[in-house]
């Protein structure tokens, strides 16, 4: 089977598109080493192709959206189809009007399509609706969540057979087992104190920090200055109708002195930000997957998470879910994990049984089922 995948994110690991094109396509290479594998990227893009991968470069003259969007639907497609491919696999929500061959997409949520602060201007609407309907032609639509699987059933309008819940995981590097001398570096490049609540991930309306800043109202006055919020991520220039001022909630909150935003985090760094922070605390609303999450508990972090969409998926009975509109609950949730040992140790414990229930060889295991599903329906 000859599979030829999209890989126009591969040097952006720092995206989410780019992590699951990079670790999905080695662990279907692990997982079956006859599985011939081409990635069809802008030339360049593709420096560190797994052993036994081929890439297969497309001359471009512009990278921008119009590029992009040349690339989706006419380069990417004719490339395979003239490689002699059996599928072509976009592994984001960006499939090709037309195809001479079978084409599977992954689509990671639909965000665009139903949160109305992201519906973007004119030129954004257009492409939401062009990748809607691209899909909408596709042989078969992976999904990250049976919570996403649902939302592009109901908004997409796509045959419930067509369309496959196949979760991610964490990366063999996010592991419980202590590195004292990356943890000792990452402590000093951030200056973060020796115990402490992490957030990390983004800072649009979706992620819902603002209520975390007020549910650690709550944490201050039960537990003082001793473990002081770190919000790890670049914050938004200016208040949007996408993104809130959160330094300004900082202020106004009066918590300039159990906050602490430290900026753009290394990849490489994550693991041990997570090993060394007491809790982690992600309230968001909306999620495809949630991956820091699953990120966290492998580190043997305890975690408190919003019950809302994918994320109780996710953790399970393996940390605290609050509703994301309870800052009081969300205070309570954090504060336990921090003064009750206990609790904590059993959510530690939990956590880690929990995240080992996801690997990226089941993802490749059902992705491969998928693909060979497609090839069996072709042949009819």
């Amino acid at each position: 089977m000859h599979i030829a995948i999209n890989a126009w994110f591969w040097d952006r690991p720092d995206t989410g598109s780019g992590q699951y094109t990079r670790l999905l396509t080695a662990a279907l290479r692990r997982i079956s080493s006859d599985l011939h594998i081409t990635l069809i990227a802008p030339a360049g893009v593709v420096s560190n192709a797994p052993d036994g991968v081929t890439v297969q470069d497309v001359r471009m003259n512009n990278r921008g959206h119009l590029g992009k969007v040349g690339f989706e639907q006419q380069a990417f497609p004719d490339v395979a189809a003239d490689l002699g491919a059996d599928i072509a696999h976009v592994p984001y929500w960006g499939g090709p009007l037309q195809s001479r061959i079978p084409v599977v997409v992954t689509i990671h949520d639909i965000i665009p399509l139903i949160l109305p602060e992201y519906h973007g201007g004119v030129l954004a609407r257009l492409y939401t609706g062009l990748v809607s309907a691209t899909a909408r032609g596709a042989a078969a639509v992976i999904t990250d969540s049976a919570h996403s699987r649902a939302d592009i059933l109901e908004h997409l309008g796509l045959p419930a057979a067509s369309v496959h819940s196949i979760p991610l995981a964490a990366g063999v590097e996010f592991t419980p087992a202590p590195d004292v001398v990356l943890e000792r570096e990452v402590r000093d490049a951030y200056a973060l104190p020796d115990e402490f609540v992490l957030y990390l991930g983004g800072y649009d309306i979706r992620k819902n920090v603002r209520t975390l800043l007020k549910a650690y109202t709550y944490v201050q006055s039960g537990a003082d200055d001793q473990f002081p919020l770190v919000l790890a991520g670049r914050l938004p220039a200016k208040r949007s109708a996408r993104f809130d001022d959160v330094q300004h909630w900082i202020d106004v909150m009066e918590l300039k002195n159990v906050v602490r935003p430290i900026g753009w985090i290394e990849e490489a760094h994550k693991p041990a930000l997570y090993r060394m922070a007491s809790c982690f605390a992600f309230p968001s609303r909306y999620e495809g997957f949630g991956l820091p999450v699953l990120e966290a508990m492998a580190c043997g972090t305890p975690v408190v998470a919003a019950q809302a969409s994918s994320l109780p998926e996710i953790v399970g009975d393996a940390g605290f879910l609050v509703n994301p509109d309870d800052a009081r609950r969300m205070g309570g949730s954090i504060l336990a994990t921090l003064i009750q040992e206990n609790v904590a140790q059993e959510n530690r414990q939990k956590g880690l049984e929990q995240a080992k229930t996801f690997s990226w060889e089941l993802t490749a295991t059902e992705t491969l089922a998928v693909y060979r599903s497609v090839l069996e329906q072709a042949a009819q």
